[in-house]
């Protein structure tokens, strides 16, 4: 389950890109909370530890300034080349209430010797109490043999999740390997050759006659 992250913040009136710059050159990140019906809350964060927290995308925290803000994050905007955050916006939350998130897929075992997979999905959308997002599902192939595939369904949730994602979306698909033809690839090899070697007996009679 997700952890609630006490962050101390500032509230700031001051805007622009000027003002942000100097923000983000005292090693502060600026930062937005709004959500249920609230008026937005402008605030500066600590660069660090917001760097630190912005690595889980449903990292709950509870912003320290002029009062106490729950929330989760909503957008993180990086810059394009360095490895920096420039903005963040936050979604004030309620102790109790469900929040729609993005929860990691994780595949464990192996599946059948006969059998090769892919997963088609890294995530599943769901429904959840805000305080209690897993960290990840984890969907077992152990076994799985060809045409045993996997769906959002198949997943096993905790109590208190609902899927949102499609019941019928297909998260690992399990099929047979793919042979090779090495005969075929022999053969191939082998007119190309000698192909090649024909080019180059006619390459080698035209240039006797342009000699000649």
């Amino acid at each position: 389950m997700v952890d609630v992250i006490r962050i101390p913040g500032e509230v700031r009136t001051d805007f622009g890109k000027g003002y942000a710059r100097r923000i983000r050159a005292n090693d502060q990140i600026p930062a937005v909370i709004y959500g249920h019906g609230h008026d937005p809350i402008h605030v500066s964060l600590p660069g660090h530890e917001m760097m630190l927290v912005a690595r889980n995308s449903n990292a709950v925290i509870e912003v320290l300034a002029d009062g106490e803000h729950l929330c989760m994050l909503k957008d993180v905007q990086r810059h394009p080349i360095r490895p920096e955050i420039l903005h963040i916006d936050l979604l004030t939350v309620k102790r109790g209430e469900k929040v729609e998130v993005d929860v990691p897929l994780v595949l464990t075992g192996e599946v059948a010797p006969t059998a090769m997979y892919n997963q088609e999905e890294t995530s599943l959308t769901v429904l959840v109490d805000a305080l209690k997002v897993p960290e990840q599902f984890e969907v077992s192939i152990e076994g799985r043999e060809p045409n045993e595939h996997v769906l959002a369904s198949d997943v096993e949730l905790p109590a208190g999740v609902e899927l949102v994602t499609d019941a019928e979306m297909l998260v690992v698909n399990v099929s047979e390997p793919v042979e090779q033809d090495l005969g075929e690839e022999e053969e191939t090899g082998e007119e190309t050759e000698g192909e090649e070697a024909e080019g180059a007996t006619e390459e080698s009679s035209e240039e006797s006659s342009d000699d000649e």
